[in-house]
Parts: structure tokens; sequence; C-alpha cells
């Protein structure tokens, strides 16, 4: 393969991509650049037909059904065995059945979030608590306590929940080398709980700016965006939910916790979309996000409490705080404002993006140097000239799902992981050349630095990071 592209391992059996969407297409080639298959053995399992000519050309077999709960062990066993991968990238399709039966059949595993069966996410029989993203990672915790060897399976392992983990990571020894601390990277959980903790960082966004945008105006009765429209849906419709630090004076009205699990995160009754924070990257300054449930919120705040019960000695406050492309804005507007959802679906492919970039990045903020920002900042056109069929969002996801398969690939037998375990230096230096800049920027916004005199609102400014002044009302 040459300088340009290294071989970072053999899959000795067979590869099962579920879904082949937008990041299943731009995964293909990443696959076919880095690793040593049998491409006789290559299965792409995809209800729809709109790649079917596609992958024909390529030579791919292509399975056109749905798994279902009633049907996915019969499709999946006779593909999938011992030296296997497979690579979960649709929706609807529970990862903790699918990881559960690719263990058992010899095969290592990898998916980009923790997704469950269809109609999970809006079953109003159930309480918002078991419908939420804390829920859906305590049943894949216990399942991994349960069964804590054999073949890997990554878990959660796409640019967020994913990437940013292992950025948090190289942005703490970044922090503490800028405030002149002499610091060895940590080996355990332990350890890198008890840095930020020294550092004193009271939190973390996972801080987002889509800037791509596209040759055309959004079209009424369209939603647009840059990655999957249903998966974007379904998290934002969620109830929004962010890892609960100890810094926090107060607490949110509408805010619940959970009677069970780690008790690392809490719930709002109010969804992603409905909810808005004030955060700060660097392509825009300081703006406003969506606070969407993400798995990284919960894992970051549980991977990062030093002690252990209700009341730890330190937990930093982690959600995501996302604004999507422009189209996308548009789209969540229109999708409120008439009561459903438009006709169509609309990814914004590399060729219809006229300009833009992804900035994301951890934020981390409440130290004494007030706030870090540290990420990827990936344009359009970078994207286009490192990898084909992707545009800068997908391929900040595809190369994370690259990185967490040549892990698995060198970790053969670790069990069931999440991204925040993992060894960041291996996964980023596989990722790196995918990701344009990797940036550090400090900055001395807080949120309540960029408040509109105009309007009164209840300010606690004797600590500016706190959730109550991060929270747009």
């Amino acid at each position: 393969m040459g300088d340009a592209h290294p071989n970072h391992g053999t899959i000795d059996g067979a590869i099962v991509i579920i879904g082949f969407g937008s990041i299943g297409r731009g995964l293909l080639p990443l696959i076919e650049r880095h690793f040593t298959y049998d491409p006789r053995r290559l299965h792409v399992i995809e209800p729809s037909d709109e790649h079917a000519t596609f992958l024909a050309q390529r030579g791919i077999h292509h399975l056109q059904t749905a798994l279902t709960k009633d049907n996915y062990r019969e499709v999946l066993t006779p593909l999938l065995g011992r030296g296997g991968f497979c690579v979960h990238l649709s929706v609807d399709t529970s990862s903790l059945d699918l990881l559960r039966l690719a263990r058992e059949l010899g095969a290592l595993y990898i998916d980009t979030v923790a997704e469950p069966w269809a109609g999970f996410y809006f079953d109003l029989s159930r309480p918002p608590r078991e419908r939420s993203n804390y829920a859906l990672r305590e049943a894949m915790r216990a399942e991994a306590r349960a069964h804590h060897d054999g073949p890997t399976a990554v878990n959660c392992c796409g640019a967020n929940p994913g990437m940013v983990s292992w950025l948090l990571k190289d942005a703490l020894l970044r922090l503490a080398a800028d405030m002149g601390r002499a610091v060895v990277a940590p080996t355990r959980r332990e350890g890198w709980a008890r840095l930020m903790q020294s550092l004193g960082v009271k939190g973390v966004h996972i801080a987002e700016r889509d800037t791509q945008a596209g040759a055309e105006a959004k079209p009424l009765g369209a939603f647009v965006n840059t990655w999957s429209v249903e998966g974007f849906v379904a998290e934002v419709f969620q109830p929004s939910e962010l890892g609960w630090g100890t810094h926090e004076r107060w607490f949110p009205p509408n805010a619940h916790r959970h009677p069970d699990g780690c008790g690392a995160a809490i719930y709002l009754d109010t969804p992603g979309v409905l909810t808005k924070v004030h955060t700060w990257t660097p392509a825009a300054g300081p703006q406003y996000g969506f606070l969407v449930t993400h798995n990284e919120a919960i894992s970051i705040a549980d991977y990062y409490t030093v002690g252990i019960g209700g009341e730890p000695e330190y937990r930093p406050t982690c959600h995501y705080a996302y604004h999507p492309c422009d189209a996308a804005v548009l789209s969540l507007h229109e999708t409120l404002g008439s009561g459903r959802m438009q006709g169509q679906a609309r990814i914004l492919e590399e060729h219809h993006i006229l300009w833009g970039a992804d900035d994301l990045g951890v934020l981390l903020y409440g130290h004494a140097k007030n706030a870090l920002w540290y990420g990827s900042r990936l344009t359009i056109q970078e994207a286009r000239d490192l990898a084909p069929y992707q545009n800068a969002t997908g391929l900040q996801v595809t190369s994370a799902v690259l990185a967490g398969m040549a892990w698995a690939l060198a970790n053969p037998r670790a069990g069931i992981v999440e991204t925040d375990e993992m060894d960041h230096e291996f996964c980023l230096r596989v990722q790196r050349p995918y990701l344009g800049r990797i940036e550090a920027h400090y900055t001395e916004w807080t949120p309540i630095s960029t408040r509109w005199p105009q309007f009164e609102e209840e300010i606690d400014e004797n600590d500016p990071w706190q959730f109550k002044n991060v929270l747009a009302t």
C-alpha cells in the first residue's frame, strides 16, 4: 500500500458491514486501503437499493434486507465466524444483540453508537429514563462486567462518541504541559481521573460547529443534514442528558437523577432540539449549541470520576453542545413548526457542498487558564482530497471507525470496551492523517461574558462555569 496508506492489520474472516448510508460508503475505501482481507468475504447488509449498483461494480455481496429481532441470528450466523469483523453502522438495530452474537461466533465487533431496536426512542409506554442513553449504556456495561474477556467488541466508536474521548486525553496532557506540569500519561482510569481533577477542570463540552453548505438553499419539505437524518432526528428528540459534575451548585428544576447505575448523569424533561447551551468553538467563537444526548457525555463523566457512591470526591460536568449545519437547523425549525417530519431526507454529500468545515473538539473549562478547545478542524476541500465518498463530518466518523478496527485487531481479546478505555495514542496515530488540523485554542470567553444586557437573566456571577449559566434560557 505504500507509506501513504499504512496497513493496520489482517482480517482473517469475513467483514460484514451492517448499514450502507453515508458512513458505510465512506468507510469502505478506508477498509480497502488499510486492511488485508479477502474481498470475496466482504458483505454489506442494507435494505435500500440506493447503492446496489455501486456495490455490484465493486463485486461486493449486497444482502438487501433489514435486520430485525426475529431474523438477525438467521441472517448473520452464516456470514460471520471466527476471525471475522462485524461493523455495525445502521439505525434501529440493537448493538447489544449484534455484539453478543458476534462474540458468540468468535468475531470482532464495532459500532458508532449504542443503538436499540426500532421503536425504542419513541415508545411512550416507557418512562423517559428507560429510553435514555444512560439506560442503553448501563445495559452494555452490565454485559461487559458479566463477560469481561473474549473477542473484542468496541462500543460507541465514531467521531462522538469515540474520537472525542481520545482527543480529551490528548487535551489533558496539553493543558498540563502548558501549566508547567511534568506529567506522564496515565495508564489506568484512576490516573486520568486524578489528572483531570488536579488540573482544576470543572467540565467538558463536546463543542462542534458544522459550517458546510450546499449550492442550493434548503427546500421546503426536505430535511437536510451532513449525516444520517434518521440518526440525528432520533437523538434530538430524546431527553437531553449530561454528565453531572461535583462543582455544580444548582440543580435544574426539570432535571432527574437515575435511581440506579453509575450515577454519573442526569436527564432533563426537554429534548435536545429544545435545549440550547452557550459554548465556544474556533470557527464561530461564542455560539449556541443544542444539548443533544450522547453516550460520551455519560461515559466521560463516569470515567473521570474520583471516588465512588452517590457523592464522589470529583466528577466533571460533560455534555454535547452541537451546532449542526445551517440547513439542519432550518430543517429542525420546520419539523417543530409543522409537527411532522418532512417528506424527504437529504444528505449533503461531498459533491453537493460548496464550502465549509466541521470543527469538532473538546472544550475543557473552569481551570486556571479558563478554557481550552482541542480538536479536529476539517474542511470539505481537505476531506475530498483525503478520501472519496465523504464530507468533513463523515470523514471524522469513518476514520474513527478505522482506528477502532485497527485497535481491535491489535487487541483481539479485550472484551467489551468503550473508547475512553482504549489507548488514545494508538487510535489517534491511525486517525490523524484524516482529521485535517488538530488545533488547541485557549479562550477567555465564559458563558456569562457575552450575554445580552437587554434581557434579565438569573446568573451565578461567582462561578461563570456553573451549568445554570451554560444553559440558555
